[in-house]
């Protein structure tokens, strides 16, 4: 913290008499020294740079996309009681790639790229409720508010874009727990996820908008760009004499920095928020401007033009994948409407050269059991689902871990969700034990005092 002490040192010497240019270099240290975006060296040589986040909400079965479970047809229809009954997947596999991956036809775009997705089939959490279970998955703990994964990567490592934020959240989910699925807690308020989009619900925008801020994209309707400088200029000089007053104030000094981005943002996000740029083969290969397609595409699309501008985690979210009602309606819905703009994801970071160093990660909160109830769908499982991983040094082409044969509960080689956590961050050259920040008497980690590196998963 040495920018502390230089700025301690500043005030002593600069006595009562504080005036505007030691104000101005006060400030401007902070913005600079304090920067929370700021890059970052990483604890160990990274596998990858930046991270997409495909999030799955409300659960996808297992059985029904990536964890082939031939014995479950042994025992289907057999009868469970209250309605319930083991239940084949009615909708038929074929082995893709070299590697011979087992993919659901709901997924046949995806597959194509067998030999690229590292697929963890013994995937466990702690909870079977959508709310507790989403927080954990994005933040680490479903009891207590804490920073969001994109937020600790952002932390750990910040931006490679000074104009743009670290960590953008594209069709962010409101509901129960709200800004805490992409908040920063008690880390740095700059280190938050800018929100864009509402999840596609309501005004059909999805990925368009960015939430609490004038539209068009980041303009603002009622004030200049002159205008908002010096209203801007007026907060840094008010700022500044707070930070004088206080000496250390490191929430201000984010909050200063939180002003100057959200200023830079209105002229480099609306030119990246605009897919329409891009040629038409481009949108017809994500399904922009198509149905179903049209939300999640462009929200893939967005997160490929945010992190090859230097956006270091985009969060791409999608659903509800909860079909406890006729799952024969509702899991050919979503997957028709995701499919093609995934595996188009994936092969445009292939061809720009930017899958190697981009780790994409594709997962819900839990999964769903191999059985059917009264409803003709499927209920929560927490104890055996199924996530994939590709490109920033990941294996592919693997098949890892297993649930037990009727594709309900993991039993080999198990993965929780803190080590998936642990994994991430490993492959971003962050040490999961190391990345910590003292709040409140103590240190904090995204993984509390759990989780451990599947190095099996590394290439």
């Amino acid at each position: 913290m040495n920018h502390l002490v230089s700025r301690r040192e500043m005030l002593q010497t600069s006595g009562a008499g504080f005036g505007w240019l030691a104000l101005q270099s006060l400030l401007n240290e902070a913005s600079a020294a304090g920067n929370p975006l700021a890059a970052q060296s990483p604890h160990i040589a990274p596998r990858a740079k930046r991270v997409i986040f495909l999030f799955m909400r409300g659960g996808v079965s297992q059985v029904d996309s990536f964890d082939y479970r031939p014995e479950l047809s042994k025992r289907h229809d057999e009868d469970l009681g209250g309605g319930r009954k083991y239940f084949q997947s009615p909708w038929s596999f074929q082995r893709y790639g070299e590697c011979g991956l087992p993919v659901s036809e709901l997924f046949a775009q995806t597959a194509k790229h067998a030999d690229d997705l590292c697929v963890v089939n013994s995937m466990h959490t702690d909870v079977g409720n959508h709310p507790q279970a989403i927080l954990q998955m994005l933040t680490g703990s479903f009891q207590f508010v804490r920073p969001s994964v994109g937020s600790w990567v952002t932390y750990g490592l910040g931006t490679e874009n000074q104009s743009l934020p670290g960590f953008v959240t594209l069709n962010p989910d409101f509901s129960a727990g709200g800004g805490q699925k992409y908040g920063s807690a008690f880390l740095p308020p700059a280190c938050s996820g800018t929100a864009i989009g509402n999840g596609g619900v309501g005004d059909g925008k999805g990925a368009r908008s960015i939430k609490d801020v004038s539209l068009p994209f980041t303009t603002n309707s009622k004030f200049t760009s002159a205008e908002q400088r010096r209203q801007l200029d007026l907060l840094r000089t008010i700022n500044a004499e707070r930070l004088a007053q206080d000496q250390v104030n490191e929430r201000l000094e984010s909050l200063i920095q939180s002003y100057e981005l959200a200023f830079h943002m209105q002229s480099s996000m609306p030119e990246l928020m605009d897919v329409e740029r891009e040629p038409k083969h481009m949108l017809d290969r994500y399904g922009v401007n198509q149905e179903p397609t049209d939300n999640i595409g462009r929200a893939c699309l967005m997160a490929r033009r945010f992190v090859e501008s230097g956006v270091r985690f985009v969060q791409v979210n999608h659903g509800f994948w909860d079909h406890h009602v006729d799952i024969f309606e509702g899991h050919p819905r979503l997957a028709r409407a995701s499919d093609q703009p995934v595996a188009a994801l994936l092969s445009d970071l292939k061809e720009r050269g930017l899958l190697d160093e981009t780790l994409v990660v594709w997962t819900g909160e839990f999964g769903r059991p191999p059985i059917l109830n009264k409803n003709k769908g499927r209920d929560h499982n927490n104890v055996g689902f199924t996530i994939w991983m590709a490109g920033g040094g990941v294996k592919g082409g693997l098949r890892y871990g297993e649930t037990d044969p009727t594709g309900q509960t993991a039993v080999v080689n198990k993965v929780h969700l803190h080590d998936l956590h642990a994994t991430m961050l490993h492959l971003l050259g962050l040490d999961h034990t190391r990345l910590t920040y003292r709040y409140g008497g103590r240190d904090f980690r995204l993984t509390d005092v759990h989780g451990r590196v599947v190095h099996d998963l590394l290439a």
